[in-house]
């Protein structure tokens, strides 16, 4: 079997592959070419990261077996499309969650120092009126005994969770599949178990200090006018999962009002052309949808791809191979 890398894969992954009987093809190809460069290589599987997948591709390439992703499923036209034409979609996106739940926090703590605005002012501004930006940024919040918000305990969930209850923070969390659930913490070699029940979207608003958007696939946003209305005024909310999830014209309303105080963004509903009112906001951190794109977990993901890839498909002998 033939199988395209388009954008880099971990050197393992590949040894994987080639070692299973897989032909792997490493190839940059433009995307005007792609479909053509399939077709003429017999190209019957895809490992991707970024390269993006049209529904041309889908509906003309009846050889292909299957379409892997490294990271998120926005790169591929559709879906649904891609299933009902007999491909199989192999992700592994559980191998991304502490990648993504470490992002979360790197935008909790440049919003609440306001690090996200003092970089793009101590450059311009920073030689001539220091003074005053030291006391402009000054009364930044500490995370310790704050409230965090969970929308959403898969995964990501749990690691956010996880980091939260480290800086000591208050952990509430929300979601309808979630009963409770219990949150392992390894220290210092010991395990800790703390047991998390879930509570009310409403009462995660309203409690919550942050908020952190962890859920799925959304067609409808789950946090609009409403319901943002529903936080404290000093509340700030990150959104590193769906860009459907919040209702962006509602958000930015409630950070020129001042009715939250900052905003972490990695996906937005727009993408790759997020609202120029998003980029321009001074309140709102901002990161390209790489919350799955850390090193790590980009090897740990395409090892994962390589040994779903070798079951499903018998390079050699199937799961025999890892035994």
């Amino acid at each position: 079997m033939n199988i395209l890398v388009t954008d880099g894969l971990a050197q393992a992954a590949v040894s994987q592959l080639t070692e299973a009987g897989f032909n792997v093809l490493s190839v940059k190809v433009a995307q005007a070419q792609l479909k053509e460069y399939i077709n003429a290589k017999n190209i019957e599987g895809i490992i991707s990261r970024s390269t993006y997948i049209e529904n041309e591709i889908v509906d003309e390439c009846p050889q292909l077996k299957f379409i892997a992703v490294i990271g998120d499923h926005k790169i591929l036209d559709s879906v649904a499309r891609t299933e009902k034409n007999g491909i199989q979609m192999i992700t592994a996106s559980a191998s991304a969650s502490r990648s993504v739940a470490e992002l979360v926090f790197a935008h909790l703590l440049g919003g609440s120092r306001y690090l996200h605005h003092a970089n793009r002012t101590m450059p311009l501004e920073g030689d001539m009126s220091f003074k005053d930006l030291r006391n402009f940024y000054a009364g930044g919040i500490e995370l310790k005994d704050k409230t965090l918000g969970i929308i959403g305990l898969g995964k990501v969930g749990h690691e956010v969770a996880k980091i939260a209850l480290g800086f000591g923070m208050k952990v509430i969390a929300t979601d309808p599949n979630v009963a409770e659930s219990n949150v392992q913490l390894e220290i210092q070699e010991q395990t800790v178990n703390i047991k998390l029940e879930t509570v009310s979207l409403e009462e995660v608003l309203k409690n919550s200090d942050v908020v952190s958007v962890s859920v799925s696939t959304q067609k409808t946003a789950l946090l609009g006018a409403k319901e943002i209305a529903m936080m404290k005024p000093e509340a700030g909310i990150i959104n590193i999962s769906n860009g459907k999830a919040i209702d962006e014209e509602a958000l930015i309303a409630a950070l020129e009002e001042a009715k939250l105080k900052f905003a972490g963004l990695d996906t937005f509903e727009n993408e790759p052309t997020p609202a120029i009112k998003l980029l321009m906001n001074e309140r709102i951190s901002l990161t390209p949808h790489i919350g799955s794109l850390t090193g790590v977990a980009t090897e740990n993901a395409g090892e994962q791809i390589a040994k779903d890839i070798i079951s499903k498909f018998h390079g050699k002998s199937g799961m025999d191979f890892f035994k």
